[in-house]
């Protein structure tokens, strides 16, 4: 005879074979011959695997609706007019990207609000899919959920432009991918999310669960370097004017601030992404370069530092290179803890099912950045083998990823019986 406790719970029929098949099917949009996926936010993959997880979310009862920004949501409702938990993650990902990134989480809130379904809660359930969270096409980042919590102007939003001068509200507007009766975050009471880590703690310390206690901060620049046009051959060397030359210096100069700083204490991490060159042609010197350039930290303190060295450094550079660095557009956040009664609700969901877990950061951003501070928010991660990330390696175990979603299956049915509420 099964044991009754099991057989009330909705978690004893796992459905491991079902959520392994449906990310299978999820995968395979816009998958890449190296076993990743290529889907950025709106394009024909993204728009198929919405379609598709439309269709999956109103197959099992969901209400399916969206917002003025293209985010996705699911709604199950057994208690009307109670506030929703909203638990879910993003998409899209980045250019020839991994599998797991984001897409994990989004299908496993699905499962685990699928498997309360049959069950009324003090509140109610919405799983969502954020709207171009990874920024690859739109900056910034996290956009849809920055929409969303009011981080970001929707009108601003809707009139941004990919680099092929392509404008969001078009795109939305001609997939059918905005409409009415979305919840708004005044109808939520609390977040949750849960992510490949993106990083290798977890699996280097034999860890299943990251339960995520704060974020780091991070502080990002749009830099546009004007330089002038010139031919590469002819040109005296003493008069040129190369924005790709000052564009070099910036990008060994955020390398150098992470190699000094980092020894002081907290880790400083840097980078310099997304870099455009003008006119880029092989016999022209560059008149313009536009590029991102990063800076993270969990230390404030020491973040603010590098801040502080980067600006005096440009400095140097346009001296050097006989260029201008201008500030094209910045944003960023502080060190943000999540709230502590959110990480003891997990722990303890964890310790019930016997899963390992540890304390820990997120270094990257996600949605549940924007969502904290404004509902109660629990951030979960499960381990990236080898710590890949934004690449077509990227992968998670079988069974890591079952033991996420029987996690957060749990904590979803304690958050939606009330437990932890801005109130």
């Amino acid at each position: 005879m099964g044991d009754p406790a099991n057989e009330e719970d909705p978690m004893a029929d796992d459905g491991a074979p079902t959520f392994l098949a449906d990310f299978a099917t999820l995968s395979g949009f816009g998958a890449t011959e190296r076993g990743g996926v290529h889907r950025e936010a709106a394009s024909e993959a993204d728009d198929r695997q919405w379609a598709w997880f439309g269709r999956w979310l109103a197959d099992r009862g969901f209400t399916v609706v969206h917002d003025r920004i293209g985010n996705q949501f699911g709604l199950l409702e057994r208690t009307p007019g109670a506030p929703y938990v909203l638990v879910g993650s993003h998409l899209d990902s980045q250019p020839f990207g991994g599998r797991w990134d984001g897409a994990y989480g989004v299908l496993a809130a699905a499962h685990a609000a699928h498997r309360l379904a049959g069950t009324t809660h003090a509140l109610n359930l919405a799983v969502v899919n954020w709207f171009n969270e990874e920024g690859s096409r739109f900056t910034p980042s996290m956009f849809g959920s920055a929409v969303f919590t009011g981080a970001l102007d929707p009108g601003a939003a809707l009139d941004t432009r990919d680099p092929a001068g392509i404008r969001v509200g078009d795109l939305l507007a001609a997939s059918g991918r905005t409409g009415t009766g979305a919840p708004t975050l005044a109808d939520i009471a609390c977040y949750a999310e849960i992510h490949v880590e993106q990083g290798r703690v977890l699996e280097d310390t034999g860890t299943t669960i990251g339960l995520v206690e704060a974020t780091w901060a991070a502080r990002k620049y749009a830099l546009r370097v004007l330089g002038e046009q010139s031919h590469t051959g002819s040109t005296v060397m003493a008069d040129r004017r190369d924005a790709l030359l000052g564009a070099a210096r910036l990008v060994v100069l955020a390398r150098e601030l992470s190699d000094e700083l980092s020894g002081t204490g907290a880790p400083l991490h840097t980078s310099v992404s997304r870099m455009t060159v003008e006119p880029n042609s092989p016999v022209t010197v560059a008149r313009e370069v536009t590029l991102n350039l990063d800076l993270r930290s969990p230390d404030e303190q020491l973040l603010a530092r590098a801040d502080e060295l980067l600006h005096s450094r440009i400095a140097g550079i346009e001296r050097s290179a006989r260029v201008a660095v201008e500030i094209a557009g910045s944003h960023g956040w502080g060190v943000q803890p999540f709230p502590a009664a959110g990480i003891d609700l997990a722990r303890e969901v964890a310790d019930g099912l016997g899963l390992g877990h540890r304390r820990m950061p997120t270094v990257a951003g996600h949605d549940s950045v924007n969502l904290n501070g404004h509902v109660p928010t629990v951030m979960l991660f499960v381990p990236s083998v080898d710590g890949i990330s934004h690449n077509e390696g990227e992968h998670t175990t079988d069974a890591d990823a079952l033991a996420g979603l029987d996690l957060l299956t749990g904590v979803l049915r304690r958050l939606a019986a009330g437990e932890i509420t801005a109130g």
